[in-house]
């Protein structure tokens, strides 16, 4: 008798008595490297990768472990779509938008200036079109993505001097995260791109003149608030910012059909608790950065209309001179224009109701 009627005749115990298991049990044990962009101490935005590997490891039965690293144990922070491109890593964990200059579509990953909100974000990459965009732009990276996270609408970050004029950009020396410096530039901005560890340094010592990270608790963590007391909002480069598990094409294809359904479920699960810790944890934050006398102030309408301006005005030259950013900003687009109608009526006038009302 083959081993295919041996099992259809004799049950499961009969199976296991014979000494034959289900091929379900028989998955090869595999070890990935996780090369992250982010300091460990940023329990949130770091934590959302031992998120995804801890559930790796349980739904594998410890089969399939995935040891993560922080930014610069293994390569540098921005060194990680090479890393994973070229196989030194099987996977990573990062904000797209760090690599803009390889191709400025990369920014769309996360967020852009005035973009989609996480909720919008989360709806066009897992019910539109945005997971099937990006494939197939990554495929030449030799790079296969899956949501990682979002840290949900950002601060707009601190600031040694008030911010009370469009003018007031002009000249200032911003680190801001990615693509969002090109609008600051066209606004007389001199954005810095720098890794997370590194930012309080450049404040505190004045290379810098303001900053943004993501919000509250991570920006409570890294102490900001020390020296810059004005703290802005909103974030209006970062409505809902995604991260991405980044994984080796060649890795990805190698895993078994189990395997790679519990990688894009674990990446789900950490897509989701990434946002619960964010939404969660900055409120008490931010009533503890006000006790120590953080300022939190709004930006004036004349700098985010002209932060709108200067970003449309982008988005259309990006359009002419880039055919990969075309192809998906203009998806993007239309899916934003749809969301923001159906918001209106819905979510932004409750949440008004709601923040006004006393409870």
């Amino acid at each position: 008798m083959d081993r295919r009627s041996l099992i259809k005749h004799a049950g499961i115990a009969g199976v296991l008595t014979a000494g034959i298991a289900p091929a379900v049990h028989a998955q090869a044990t595999i070890r990935w490297r996780l090369a992250s962009s982010f300091p460990k101490a940023l329990d949130t935005i770091y934590g959302a990768a031992d998120v995804f590997a801890k559930k790796v490891g349980e739904m594998s039965g410890g089969k399939f472990t995935v040891s993560v690293h922080p930014g610069g144990e293994l390569m540098p922070a921005f060194g990680v779509v090479d890393g994973v491109q070229q196989g030194t890593v099987e996977m990573a964990h990062t904000a797209p938008y760090y690599f803009f200059g390889k191709d400025d579509t990369f920014a769309l990953g996360t967020a852009i200036p005035f973009g989609l909100n996480s909720r919008q974000l989360t709806a066009w990459y897992y019910d539109g079109n945005g997971l099937t965009l990006f494939r197939e732009f990554y495929d030449k990276y030799n790079i296969v993505n899956f949501p990682g996270g979002n840290t949900g609408s950002q601060m707009g970050g601190w600031y040694r001097s008030e911010i009370k004029t469009a003018a007031d950009i002009k000249g200032l020396k911003m680190r801001i995260g990615g693509f969002a410096g090109k609008v600051l530039t066209r606004m007389g901005g001199v954005p810095q791109n720098i890794p997370g560890g590194e930012i309080y340094q450049a404040l505190e010592k004045g290379t810098i003149d303001a900053t943004e990270w993501v919000g509250p608790y991570d920006d409570e963590k890294l102490g900001f608030q020390k020296v810059a007391k004005n703290y802005y909002y909103p974030g209006w480069w970062e409505g809902g910012a995604q991260l991405d598990f980044y994984i080796n094409k060649a890795a990805y294809n190698g895993l078994s059909a189990e395997y790679k359904a519990i990688v894009e479920c674990a990446a789900s699960h950490a897509h989701t608790t990434m946002q619960a810790m964010y939404d969660a944890r900055n409120p008490a934050a931010l009533k503890r950065l006000v006790a120590g006398g953080a300022k939190v102030l709004p930006f004036p309408k004349a700098v985010m209309d002209e932060a709108f301006k200067q970003s449309m005005s982008l988005y259309t030259e990006l359009n002419d001179t880039n055919p990969a950013w075309k192809k998906i900003y203009t998806d993007y687009s239309n899916f934003r224009k749809d969301q923001n109608l159906w918001f209106r009526f819905t979510e932004a006038q409750f949440d008004r109701y709601m923040q006004s009302a006393s409870l």
